[in-house]
């Protein structure tokens, strides 16, 4: 289906064979879009510089959440309320539940997708972070085949990403841990909710005696991409929770991340925002 707005080129194919072989013929000359919600903002604002879109709306193979032993699959096209009324992700990847919850409006979460978070490619987005702690892995398909990477890596820049012109992000992968972890998501904005975060923080630990055993922290809006902070992890691993191993997981991490000055922030508060949150996860712990 072909349809036009003033000033614009809107395909909407109703296959996915028909979407991978129209980005393959004509590699970077169509831009995917899912749910469309960061596209109206930049249209409203006059800043839609691309011409030529190619809408997944139909696709149904990028849809759903299958749940299997080891591993729960979300598909790009699975929104945000989807999400949310998940059980399985409810009880067992609830990080990814609160970051979704915290996604712009209620007709935002009903509209925006997971799969369109990743690829928009904001350092302030909001999910990001937590499929980092989940060691999430990603589906990438085309004409070409179809493989699995780590979400780990992904970003290589500002709005940069291992994703090829003629390729869509088809699926997300969660592998499911056996024993369980204690988790933390926090997400500091100018109010609750419709606001893109000054900083988001994600963590889960397994603890063993009041001994950190294992650590994942993963950051949004303080570095050029959403950042894993795996010198801090590095620190944490195996360590006994006090006063002094905390005061050096908040400098090592104070040297990991690279906040910046913006209309929304700047990068002191940011920085202090950052460690505060990484000691409120740690105090947690340990109770």
């Amino acid at each position: 289906m072909r349809a036009y707005i003033p000033g614009y080129d809107l395909r909407v194919p109703g296959s996915l064979t028909e979407a991978l072989g129209l980005l393959a013929r004509e590699p970077g000359i169509w831009q995917p879009f899912a749910g469309g919600t960061d596209l109206m903002v930049l249209l409203e604002a006059g800043k839609l510089s691309h011409k030529r879109f190619l809408s997944l709306s139909k696709l149904a193979d990028l849809r759903g959440i299958e749940v299997t032993s080891d591993s729960v699959i979300l598909g790009a096209l699975t929104t945000y309320t989807e999400i949310q009324r998940s059980s399985v992700l409810q009880s067992q990847f609830p990080l990814l539940c609160a970051a979704a919850s915290e996604t712009g409006s209620i007709a935002t979460q009903n509209r925006g997708t997971l799969g369109g978070n990743i690829v928009n490619a904001s350092p302030a987005a909001d999910t990001p972070p937590a499929l980092l702690v989940y060691d999430a892995e990603i589906k990438l398909i085309s004409e070409r085949g179809v493989h699995w990477l780590p979400y780990h890596g992904f970003h290589t820049g500002y709005k940069k990403m291992h994703l090829a012109p003629d390729e869509l992000l088809g699926a997300i992968r969660l592998p499911r841990r056996a024993k369980p972890w204690r988790q933390y998501y926090r997400k500091v904005g100018t109010r609750k909710a419709q606001a893109i975060s000054k900083v988001c923080f994600a963590g889960a630990a397994q603890m063993e005696a009041g001994t950190i055993g294992d650590i994942r922290i993963a950051l949004g809006s303080v570095a050029p991409i959403v950042l894993r902070a795996g010198k801090t992890e590095n620190v944490l691993r195996g360590a006994k929770l006090g006063p002094g191993i905390i005061a050096r997981a908040k400098e090592t991490l104070s040297r990991e991340i690279s906040p910046i000055d913006d209309i929304r922030s700047t990068a002191h508060y940011r920085t202090r925002v950052t460690q505060n949150l990484l000691e409120e996860f740690l105090s947690q712990l340990g109770r």
